[in-house]
């Protein structure tokens, strides 16, 4: 039960670390994130590291939702957060996002 103004401060705080993200130019909608686009981005290129999967193409499903993350912490992730941590890889030229003929994909370098 905190004032507007408290809830304001605590608001922008996360904003300025990276961990919400305004949906409104009115500031009335906005996106918590428990980990940043570029931390989920390190998580997955993490494990493409470990398992020997640079050079390879998987589709964003498979990613997520395959048997082979399934014990990885991206495993189930949503698919808007995702696209923002390949995003980030990409922007690290460690991945490409690439659209398939059902859907899209990835390809790690």
């Amino acid at each position: 039960k905190l004032p507007l103004e408290s809830i304001q401060v605590v608001l922008e705080e996360l904003r300025k670390n990276g961990n919400l993200e305004w949906l409104d130019k009115n500031k009335t909608s906005f996106l918590i994130m428990w980990r940043r686009p570029e931390e989920w981005g390190k998580l997955i290129y993490q494990w493409v590291l470990k398992n020997g999967l640079t050079n390879s193409v998987f589709t964003l499903y498979e990613l997520v939702s395959g048997d082979d993350t399934q014990n990885e912490e991206f495993h189930g992730l949503d698919e808007t957060m995702l696209l923002r941590a390949l995003q980030a890889l990409q922007q690290e030229h460690k991945a490409e996002i690439i659209t398939l003929d059902d859907g899209r994909g990835v390809k790690f370098f």
